[in-house]
């Protein structure tokens, strides 16, 4: 089973150039209105709401998702945070350690939806 998150936008070249900045991987392109980049562990799609559109009134709507942290799991969250701090425009939180451990750098991408980079203690 591979694990994947697709994103739903109203502009698609925009997330997905945000998202292989990001990540570091390129997105496939099957389609004018879907991207995928594929990383080591699980998909991130990124797709125009035309590919949610049968899904009716209970559609994913872009820009509206105020539940879900996007969080990839990084060696080291305040080394990735200063690689991306000139293309980031809404910090929510700098590099601080969870009372839990982790060291967390916290944005948001382009489209208002919260990104999590994440370090472990001791990697």
């Amino acid at each position: 089973m591979i694990f994947g998150i697709r994103i739903i936008t109203d502009d698609l070249d925009r997330l997905v150039g945000f998202y292989e900045r990001v990540t570091g991987a390129q997105a496939a392109r099957p389609t004018p209105f879907f991207a995928e980049l594929r990383l080591e562990t699980g998909l991130l799609a990124i797709a125009s709401p035309a590919t949610v559109a049968m899904l009716g009134e209970h559609a994913p709507r872009p820009r509206s998702n105020d539940t879900v942290l996007i969080e990839f799991l990084v060696t080291d969250a305040d080394a990735e945070f200063a690689r991306l701090r000139d293309h980031l425009h809404d910090i929510v939180q700098e590099p601080a350690t969870m009372p839990w451990g982790n060291r967390s750098a916290v944005f948001r991408d382009p489209d208002g939806n919260t990104v999590n980079l994440f370090s472990r203690p001791n990697g």
